[in-house]
């Protein structure tokens, strides 16, 4: 029979009295338990709370306005890309890469092809029409025209009007023309080279005013109306100044937000489109108490709200809204101006004036 080792037996009475230890249901020593701790039904039952002295202010009232901060970006008034309305060879490109241009301002120019020509054949056939047109209004006067030998003299004319139309609408096919003032922001053909009828040729873009775009919240829209002043802070530490000019009334169904425009002057166009902006707009002001951060506090039904004392010098709770949240104070509104407890304090209990 083989020999228990030392080891083993010592596990073994470890164990037993481990299981003895149990058994026995008594922990009384382990932790808050132990017998010098009082249990809750050791507690006197008619213990109260001794009441707290607390500080009271009156606050002022106030109008304040609260900021809206938005995030976006700048983005240009106008952005057009001009295309050919005929195919040709490139005969004039007068323009360059950030070239400042004016409406009606030549953009580019295709070789005439003979149409040039074509116009002035239609111009002398449509004389001509017009002085066989008013030979036969003479002799139809007087009975020595049949009527319908007129009407084909008139329907000639016509005809020839037409003609010198379609020809110089034709030669117009060939220029393209800046569609109003603005900066060529990108220039997309070579002189001397081929096109095709609807290839963009150019890019112009109108910086003054620049947008400011953004997304103003659900929350937040009604306190935004289109005439508003804006500051808007530029990702470089500038700042400039704008108006709302554009309040979406759809909102974005990924983001539930309102698209919103502020117009920024730009006479110089130093503000460039595509740069990233914080959107400050003030909306109206309200009636408001500043108050530091520190009174606010939540009621048992999780209310945010303000400790306030009534005539008779006990603390009771009052609901607030919040205004806005300032490094400076809380502005807080929704407090009636003619409510008995509009004395503020900082905890529970009887009050010090």
């Amino acid at each position: 029979m083989p020999k228990i080792r030392l080891h083993k037996l010592g596990a073994i009475a470890v164990l037993a009295a481990t299981a003895i230890w149990v058994a026995t249901g008594k922990f009384s020593s382990v932790g808050s338990a132990s017998q010098d701790a009082p249990t809750v039904a050791q507690r006197p039952e008619n213990t109260t709370t001794e009441a707290q002295t607390v500080t009271v202010i009156t606050p002022p009232r106030l109008d304040h306005a609260r900021t809206i901060y938005i995030s976006g970006r700048t983005a240009a008034d106008k952005r057009s890309a001009l295309a050919l309305r005929a195919s040709g060879v490139v005969s004039e490109l007068p323009v360059s890469k950030g070239q400042q241009v004016r409406a009606g301002d030549l953009i580019l120019r295709l070789e005439t092809e003979g149409k040039e020509a074509a116009v002035e054949t239609a111009r002398q056939v449509l004389v001509q029409r017009e002085a066989e047109a008013k030979a036969a209004e003479r002799l139809a006067k007087s009975g020595n025209l049949a009527r319908l030998q007129l009407d084909s003299a008139r329907s000639a004319l016509a005809s020839a009007r037409s003609q010198l139309e379609a020809a110089e609408a034709e030669l117009s096919r060939i220029t393209v023309s800046a569609p109003f003032d603005g900066i060529i922001d990108k220039v997309d053909i070579e002189l001397g080279s081929s096109a095709m009828q609807g290839q963009e040729i150019v890019t112009l873009i109108k910086l003054d005013p620049v947008i400011a775009v953004g997304e103003v919240s659900e929350h937040d829209l009604g306190a935004v109306n289109v005439g508003d002043e804006a500051l808007i802070r530029l990702v470089n530490g500038n700042s400039v100044r704008g108006k709302v000019r554009f309040i979406s009334r759809e909102a974005s169904d990924q983001t539930r937000t309102f698209r919103i425009e502020v117009a920024i002057p730009n006479p110089e166009s130093t503000i460039p489109a595509g740069m990233t902006a914080e959107i400050a707009v003030r909306s109206e002001a309200v009636e408001a108490v500043a108050l530091p951060r520190s009174v606010v506090t939540l009621n048992g039904r999780g209310q945010l709200g303000v400790r306030a004392v009534d005539d008779d010098s006990r603390v009771v709770f009052y609901p607030i809204d919040l205004v806005d949240d300032t490094p400076r104070a809380l502005f807080l509104a929704g407090i009636p101006a003619e409510a008995p407890y509009h004395r503020f304090g900082t905890g529970s209990g009887q009050a010090r004036r």
